[in-house]
């Protein structure tokens, strides 16, 4: 058995009360929220940043920095916390996510804040792991799709929230708010974490990656390096920028090298060999190329050219936001109904080209309301490309890959990002630097040249200077966006290639959740994945079955038998030892209601009772493994439907079903049985 199977068979998710699953569930979500609002919340305050600090030429190392550390990050935290144990590594995480956010917010140079930002982002990725995976450390199987859905939903809204309080901090308070606000909130969630979370016992030893990884990190960075510094820091010909180039590609190929040989590689390259995958993989690259490449100067845009303030230009990013949620949600709805799902990319493409060449014609005296417009055709264009990517390569590549498969495509998304802020920050710097500097030679004697780095300066600028700079500005950012459309017509043509395969029921049950459409960073191990599909089929199919469950097992228990029998073998396996008493305390009940239950399963010779202590007879033992067997086989009907060949034989996959089955035996349908048979 492997590592990922050990940690699902450790121990299941301790007998909790509602209230405090519920205020585990607020601390881990608070802490997703703080990692994922950082993406964003710079966005807004990045021209006031730069004006401060100057650095215009970094600018796009501000968001770079924090995203590759967190892609890195997050290959390593999943595995850090099967170690140590996720409760550890996520109180960690937050503490190196509070040190470095307070350090961001001293920054006095943009070098000190573009390191920091880095390792915020270490931070921000663990915080994001490990969060998902203390969602099946802390809640029942089969609530865990609702939580976990949840948690995409805060990741997504976060979307919303990031630039509109950023411009809030920048104008009324100072951008530096815009990282002090994780230090309070930060300590909150220590001090909850440290009194709710109980100890959750660790599964065995992972093997780690800890040289691909790091070669990866290396090789990445030395070519975003040169994409970002190449024709603005240095010449192309100069020796630092080949010396990046040759050390990006040796890199790269190192990597290839280091995969082949490792025992569990972050990225397996059989998964290549899938055309799926790679049509997948490269769509997520290109989407995240284009989407934050071009994202990241739309707040720039609207405060330096249209003159608005940060606030204001966080509010008018939302209706590309209300855009990408509507054609997530209903493209995610009409995929899980009828599991076709190629139209989806090639048309998102297709409206995102269309939304970046839009922008790419607005100025300065564009309306709100066809800033509006072009915001949210862009919106509805990465809405409906975001969305399936991730389902579809969950249903093409057997479940030995399926967690390595998921982190890839998150993976390569985020790589995509990286590079296009790294290479459309390259395109803006070029193109403004001539425009400024001809811009700043025209200015009467007596202005400072400094006021051109702020919206603020440009705008408080006599005419006809005024009106010259702030089309330097607006061409610059033109050009940006114009250079995103080819990359959106390159998405177009390769999902041309995509292959439509039929997809896994947990896939269609999955399609129209957020946290798909918004592509959460995911850990590699597959158990967790398979745990939260095996939910989202519980959700969907198992009140309804559970009758008929309990009936095809062929054993002598009721319903009601059967919730008060599965309840003392959990508890006995995952707290050594069942009491009434706690049984009733897990579900916010009196002793007195499941007595009745108890008793009768006394009677019938399956429990033993001792004063509040309880024990299976082997009659209970028996009857208990007959009926765990029987969810396993209808798991494994409901699961694995699949085209790539027979997955039945896959050990690993049929033991995490097993390990399921036993626990969806509690199901919250025997509950009401129970209690209706014994009222």
């Amino acid at each position: 058995m492997t590592a990922v199977t050990a940690e699902a068979g450790a121990v299941g998710a301790p007998a909790l009360t509602s209230r405090r699953r519920n205020a585990i569930f607020a601390t881990i979500a608070l802490g997703m929220l703080l990692a994922a609002l950082d993406q964003t919340i710079v966005s807004t305050a990045l021209p006031t940043i730069v004006g401060d600090l100057g650095g215009a030429t970094h600018l796009s190392w501000v968001v770079t920095a924090y995203m590759l550390a967190e892609t890195i990050a997050t290959a390593i935290a999943g595995k850090l916390g099967d170690l140590f144990g996720r409760r550890l590594i996520f109180q960690i995480s937050v503490v190196i996510f509070v040190v470095a956010s307070a350090f961001c917010g001293l920054a006095n140079s943009m070098i000190w804040l573009i390191v920091w930002r880095g390792v915020q982002g270490v931070g921000a990725g663990g915080l994001m792991v490990t969060a998902m995976a203390l969602i099946a450390d802390y809640i029942p199987l089969r609530q865990r799709g609702k939580y976990q859905g949840a948690m995409g939903a805060v990741f997504g809204l976060s979307s919303v929230f990031g630039p509109l309080l950023g411009g809030l901090f920048t104008d009324h308070l100072t951008w530096r708010w815009a990282f002090y606000v994780n230090v309070p909130l930060g300590i909150l969630v220590m001090i909850v974490s440290f009194t709710t979370m109980p100890a959750v016992a660790r599964g065995a030893r992972p093997i780690i990656d800890y040289l691909g990884i790091a070669v990866i990190a290396a090789a990445s960075s030395a070519a975003i390096l040169l994409t970002s510094w190449g024709g603005v820091e240095y010449d192309w010909n100069s020796p630092i920028i080949i010396g990046l180039g040759i050390g990006a590609v040796v890199g790269f190929a190192l990597f290839v090298l280091v995969e082949r040989r490792a025992r569990e590689p972050m990225l397996p390259l059989r998964l290549f060999a899938n055309p799926v995958f790679t049509v997948c993989g490269a769509l997520s690259f290109l989407v995240g190329f284009a989407m934050f490449g071009a994202l990241t100067y739309l707040p720039t845009f609207m405060q330096f050219v249209q003159g608005v303030s940060a606030t204001e230009s966080g509010l008018r990013m939302i209706p590309m936001v209300i855009g990408l949620f509507i054609t997530s949600i209903t493209s995610g709805t009409i995929v899980g109904r009828t599991g076709r799902y190629k139209l989806f990319p090639i048309l998102g493409n297709a409206v995102t080209a269309a939304g970046l060449f839009l922008l790419s014609t607005m100025n300065a005296s564009s309306s709100i309301i066809t800033v509006s417009l072009f915001l949210f055709i862009l919106g509805l264009g990465i809405g409906l490309s975001m969305q399936v990517l991730t389902i579809v390569v969950q249903s093409a590549v057997p479940y030995a890959d399926l967690g390595v498969a998921t982190s890839g495509v998150s993976f390569l998304r985020t790589l995509g990002s990286c590079f296009g802020v790294a290479v459309f920050g390259t395109i803006y710097s070029n193109a403004l630097s001539d425009r400024v500097s001809a811009a700043s030679a025209q200015l009467p004697a007596g202005v400072n040249p400094q006021l051109l780095s702020t919206p603020e300066g440009v705008h408080a600028l006599p005419e006809p200077f005024k009106s010259t700079v702030v089309d330097a500005y607006a061409s610059s950012l033109q050009t940006v966006f114009r250079w995103a459309v080819p990359v959106a017509v390159l998405a177009v043509l390769i999902a041309l290639l995509l292959k439509e395969v039929p997809l896994r029921d947990t896939a269609r049950a999955a399609a129209g959740d957020l946290d798909e459409g918004f592509a959460t960073p995911r850990s590699s191990d597959r158990v967790p994945i398979l745990e939260k599909a095996i939910s989202r089929i519980w959700l969907a199919k198992g009140p309804a079955a559970a009758p008929g469950i309990v009936a095809a097992s062929g054993g002598r228990l009721d319903t009601a038998q059967a919730w008060c029998v599965a309840h003392v073998a959990l508890f006995d396996q995952h707290r050594g030892g069942a009491q009434v008493s706690a049984i009733a305390r897990s579900h916010d009940l009196p002793d007195a209601i499941l007595e009745p239950s108890v008793r009768d399963c006394a009677d019938a010779g399956f429990v033993t009772i001792d004063g509040d202590d309880l024990t299976l007879t082997p009659a209970g033992r028996a009857e208990f493994d007959r009926l765990a067997e029987a969810w396993a086989a209808w798991l494994q009907r409901e699961v694995g439907v699949t085209t790539v060949g027979s997955e039945m034989t896959d050990e690993e996959f049929r033991t995490a079903l097993r390990l399921a089955a036993r626990e969806l035996v509690t199901s919250d349908q025997h509950d009401e049985l129970a209690l209706a048979g014994r009222s």
